[in-house]
């Protein structure tokens, strides 16, 4: 295996776990910051690509602008989890059936 083939499946691998916790994180900043280490490794896949200006594209608007006002907005708000979660189980066959529908319809795209 390459080095360049190593550094890309380390790369992605850490993408992938970043995007996940992004998405299971209930601390909305700790999301944000998961979401700042994905614009990381996708910026260094960039770099891989020999595409260096769209990595620090990358890095400096959503990283240097966007992901700082949005954790500074979510550090400054009061965020009450309790009131969060109170109409979960009421809205969750909904989403349960929209998660299905958007896994079905991936699984047809992969399959083509």
């Amino acid at each position: 295996m390459e080095f360049r083939t190593f550094v890309f499946y380390f790369l992605a691998t850490i993408l992938v776990f970043a995007s996940l916790r992004v998405v299971t994180l209930r601390n909305p900043v700790h999301a944000a910051l998961h979401l700042v280490l994905a614009f990381f490794s996708a910026s260094g896949i960039w770099i891989l690509l020999q595409a260096e200006f769209l990595a620090i594209a990358l890095i400096l608007v959503y990283v240097g602008a966007v992901m700082v006002l949005f954790l500074f907005v979510l550090m400054m708000i009061r965020f009450d989890e309790q009131t969060a979660r109170q109409g979960f189980w009421k809205h969750f066959p909904l989403a349960a059936a929209i998660g299905t529908a958007f896994i079905v319809e991936l699984g047809m795209v992969f399959m083509v």
